[in-house]
């Protein structure tokens, strides 16, 4: 959150050009991908290709230098075309900066300039599960055991980040873990019905060597260990989930208007039901469109608030991050519900047609709501209200 942090790279208007880009590459093949529901290792290389992997890293560390709100519209621009992609992504970037939050600036500046000079993509999960992860003291440092599950990431990752708890003290930490490491075996047993190409999927560790360096820090969430500063690792994770479901609402409505000004061929011109003049689906768009640009309008004031609490520093306070906190849970509840109404009214204003497996609009809603039940909107809503009546602050959440 120092002077590395500075955007000094290529700009702003060049990644949002290069996520474009990247977009429309992965809209080319976008339905058969997900039909295949292959890993995605073609789809990491085209991002590894185009430079977005390593866009959150300082450029005098070999990477894109640039900050969160690029980042965000990066993701939102990818979810858009591809909602898993997007996910993977948005993924990718909370586990590879969260070295910033836990760890000391030089070794993170050490991991951030090697995750870029050799391209890493990062994979886990640092939420609290059950059963956790057994982090245990040896003669050489640690060793990591235990399985669990994780919505993005690991069957293409370079590196995973985790949260281990340590045997002898029950502190949770962020540890970093090599996935090729003997012990490490991953499982793409996940199967889920959508987000497919997400590469999420279980990690069991059997003895894993986890040197000191690996361990990036605590993630207590007690206020004596977590700083509102760090405290703001929660809504900077869980904005990338608001702008993952903005992203897929926004590509939903973009392809469904495309097919209803192009796709059919045969309306009555006396009653053309269905078609871009017919009242029942100019209002649905009508609604859908306001439904999202208001959920945009909240995302965007989710985004600066919590560009301006990484640009408060050590100066940030607890009531000001509760702040940040509950109008990121605010944005989160209206993202969810503009990508879960658009979703499933775009195959209403198709009709019929929309059924087709060849054209593929069933995928944003697969990809919305399985992506809804694991980020549930209802706890959002309790502490926003619980925020609003009695003033209580938001609990440290990470998102999953």
């Amino acid at each position: 959150m120092g002077p590395a942090s500075v955007p000094t790279g290529p700009g702003r208007t060049h990644w949002l050009h290069v996520a474009r880009e990247t977009a429309d590459d992965l809209a080319t093949d976008a339905v058969a991908r997900d039909q295949a529901g292959k890993p995605p290792f073609d789809e990491v290389s085209r991002l590894r290709e185009s430079g977005l992997l390593t866009l959150l890293i300082p450029a005098g560390l070999g990477g894109g230098g640039e900050d969160w709100p690029t980042a965000y519209a990066v993701v939102r621009e990818i979810a858009a075309a591809d909602g898993a992609i997007g996910q993977l992504l948005g993924c990718h970037y909370f586990m590879s900066w969260s070295a910033r939050f836990f760890t000391d600036p030089a070794l993170a500046a050490r991991l951030e300039q090697r995750s870029a000079a050799e391209q890493w993509c990062w994979g886990g999960g640092l939420a609290r599960q059950e059963p956790v992860l057994s982090l245990a003291r040896n003669a050489r440092g640690y060793v990591l055991n235990g399985r669990q599950s994780y919505a993005a990431g690991v069957l293409v990752a370079d590196r995973l980040a985790v949260r281990a708890v340590r045997a002898d003290t029950g502190e949770p930490l962020a540890v970093v873990v090599d996935p090729a490491l003997e012990g490490v075996v991953i499982d793409g047993d996940a199967d889920p019905f959508g987000q497919r190409l997400a590469a999420g999927g279980s990690v069991e560790f059997d003895a894993v060597p986890v040197s000191a360096d690996d361990v990036l820090g605590s993630l207590a969430a007690d206020e004596d260990v977590l700083s509102p500063l760090t405290a703001l690792v929660s809504p900077v994770g869980r904005l990338l989930s608001v702008q993952l479901r903005l992203g897929m609402a926004e590509g939903v409505l973009a392809e469904a208007r495309e097919y209803s000004r192009t796709g059919h061929s045969h309306w009555h011109p006396d009653w053309p039901v269905g078609s871009p003049q017919d009242p029942q689906v100019l209002t649905a768009y009508g609604e859908l469109t306001v439904l999202t640009r208001s959920a945009s309008a909240l995302a965007d004031q989710a985004r600066d608030a919590v560009h301006g609490g990484l640009a408060r520093g050590e100066d940030l306070g607890y009531e000001e991050y509760a702040e940040i906190s509950v109008l990121v849970a605010m944005a989160e509840a209206a993202a969810s519900r503009a990508v879960q109404e658009s979703t499933a009214r775009a195959l209403d204003i198709i009709g019929v047609r929309s059924a087709s497996a060849r054209l593929g609009f069933d995928r944003f809603w697969r990809n919305a709501r399985t992506h809804t039940l694991y980020e549930p909107v209802a706890h959002r809503l309790r502490d926003v209200g619980d925020y609003f009546l009695n003033g209580a602050h938001p609990p440290f959440v990470l998102p999953v």
